[in-house]
């Protein structure tokens, strides 16, 4: 079965990116992908960090999740889209990163809340999640046509133990918008490993181009497979990126290194 992820360039237009989302949704589904996902931040990246906070939906209901739903319906597709800003109860200067699933049926089958917030600073370059965002409560992962799927976002990719606490899965996504810096050195090679570790395909839609207020996202989304091997990339701007997912790969690698069953708890 065909899977897309889809990398953007995002604008602080959500008009504007949520139209690129319906093409590039078009596009995969038009090349046979049953299932689309789209980059963290696919709807929005503003100049400021809480331009953000402008736009973020009550949960189940806004424009944003409307226009999934209604990509989804529209090609019948399961669509994951990435991430958009959802409103805190009690809290309007803080937003959860919300990752919302949907099914051909254009109804919502699952939300992540992402858990792990990002800091960094190198140089003159400094970012901090905490400013804006609430961290989600518990990992997630779903059941679907295409086995076991487990979700996260970003920064999450860093922490190996949340993929562990869903047990056994088929597939894990990690929409994006890494920085540069951390992009060049860390990206792939923290892709390949959670692959390699947990006999899964990676799919990994990603943020690739210079956004408002000259911020730079690295790209490279790709899709990798259970072995560690990458299945397709695209360096930077808008794409879509394609790959068969295939179950009898995954037992495949798993009957010939049943790393799993020989794991030891301590």
């Amino acid at each position: 079965m065909k899977i897309a992820a889809l990398q953007t360039v995002s604008t602080s237009s959500v008009e504007r990116n949520v139209a690129t989302a319906q093409r590039l949704v078009a596009e995969a589904a038009g090349q046979g992908a049953r299932l689309v996902v789209l980059p963290e931040y696919f709807c929005f990246m503003g100049p400021s960090d809480r331009d953000k906070l402008a736009i973020a939906e009550a949960p189940g209901d806004g424009p944003i999740q409307q226009a999934l739903s209604d990509m989804a319906r529209r090609h019948g597709v399961w669509v994951i889209g990435g991430t958009l800003p959802i409103r805190v109860p009690d809290a309007p200067d803080h937003a959860l990163n919300a990752s919302c699933v949907y099914g051909p049926d254009g109804r919502q089958a699952a939300r992540y809340d992402k858990m792990h917030l990002f800091r960094f600073s190198a140089g003159e370059e400094r970012y901090d999640e905490t400013r804006t965002l609430e961290p989600g409560e518990r990992p997630v992962a779903i059941d679907s046509p295409f086995g076991r799927l487990a979700l996260s976002v970003c920064y999450d990719v860093r922490y190996p133990e949340l993929y562990r606490a869903l047990g056994a899965f088929d597939a894990m996504f990690v929409p994006s918008a890494f920085t540069v810096p951390t992009g060049a050195a860390h990206w792939e090679t923290l892709l390949r490993a959670r692959a390699i570790e947990n006999q899964a395909y990676v799919i990994a839609p990603a943020q690739g181009g210079v956004h408002a207020g000259g911020r730079r996202t690295y790209g490279h989304s790709m899709i990798v497979d259970p072995w560690g091997e990458i299945l397709a990339v695209q360096p930077e701007g808008e794409g879509v990126v394609l790959a068969e997912m295939d179950l009898a790969r995954i037992r495949e690698v798993q009957a010939a290194l049943p790393a799993n069953d020989n794991r030891r708890m301590h």
